[in-house]
């Protein structure tokens, strides 16, 4: 019996190891697969500056992502400068850590007056957390990044915001009718970072249209054909916008504007974002998912 007894612990310590190896990155060349059970994919795909690639549902084996991927460094903004076109043309170095997840790290040179990295994490099997810690090497006023989620189908965009008719916070969507790019701000303050004149600076200038104040930095995007729900989000202190283009467009992405403070020369700050890929996720099961990571203990 006590051999019996410690085989069978033995196999339930291994069925645990390999249920938590699920959520770990593997290492590949320069690039980290994954394989949660429910989501499969490619971080940094090629050792590119870029989020999770060629993502695909494990049920269906249908694309999830478009273009350059999810919860990938775009665009980097303070009041004067636009640093370079976009993080993933910035060249970086990315490891992955003991406990499975990949730590990617960008170095302060003549283009970028500023260090940062990004620590990618499986919480679940269909939840990724991302890390944006900058660390300041010259003064910043209002610095953004701008963190952007490219998918493939995902028709329908709904941002949680404060404008319904009740007074209540509801999610709006983002109808061509009533704009072409949609930023919902943080408040006040939001307002004027959006409006100091980064949006002119080429390429790619974006005019955007502003909408409601948000209730919380939350978005959705669903596709109802396939029964796929996309919540992404954000710490409150961390994000001071959502900016979306309207529903027909074809980019079918999500930004979380995340920092939009200043940075003295040293000063580091950090911001979490969450994505969450799941079935049929209701409005309200959408904010228990956000107030449950609000809820969260900051990691070390």
């Amino acid at each position: 019996m006590p051999l019996l007894w410690l085989m069978l612990l033995g196999l339930a310590i291994s069925g645990l190891g390999a249920a938590e190896n699920k959520l770990a990155f593997t290492a590949t060349d320069k690039e980290f697969s994954f394989d949660t059970g429910v989501l499969r994919g490619t971080l940094r795909a090629k050792g590119r500056s870029a989020g999770l690639m060629s993502v695909l549902d494990c049920a269906s084996g249908t694309l999830l992502s478009s273009s350059m991927g999810l919860l990938s460094h775009y665009r980097l903004l303070d009041a004067g400068a636009r640093y370079g076109t976009a993080a993933w043309d910035w060249p970086g170095e990315a490891r992955l850590l003991p406990g499975g997840e990949v730590e990617a790290r960008w170095a302060a040179d003549a283009a970028h007056p500023f260090d940062m990295t990004a620590s990618y994490r499986w919480a679940a099997q269909d939840t990724l957390d991302v890390t944006t810690r900058v660390t300041a090497r010259q003064e910043l006023r209002r610095f953004e990044v701008f963190l952007a989620s490219y998918f493939d189908g995902f028709p329908l965009t709904f941002v949680y915001a404060k404008g319904s008719a009740d007074g209540k916070p509801a999610f709006l969507g983002a109808k061509k009718s009533e704009a072409v790019w949609h930023m919902f701000p943080r408040d006040d303050a939001a307002v004027k970072i959006i409006g100091d004149g980064r949006w002119l600076r080429p390429p790619h200038p974006v005019e955007w249209t502003l909408r409601p104040p948000l209730a919380a930095p939350l978005a959705v995007r669903r596709d109802n054909a396939r029964g796929l729900t996309a919540v992404v989000m954000a710490r409150a202190g961390d994000c001071f916008a959502i900016a979306a283009p309207h529903d027909e467009e074809a980019h079918r992405s999500v930004y979380l504007s995340l920092f939009g403070r200043d940075f003295k020369p040293g000063e580091s700050a950090v911001a979490r974002s969450r994505l969450v890929i799941g079935r049929n996720i209701s409005d309200r099961q959408a904010v228990v998912l956000y107030e449950t990571f609000q809820a969260q203990p900051d990691a070390p």
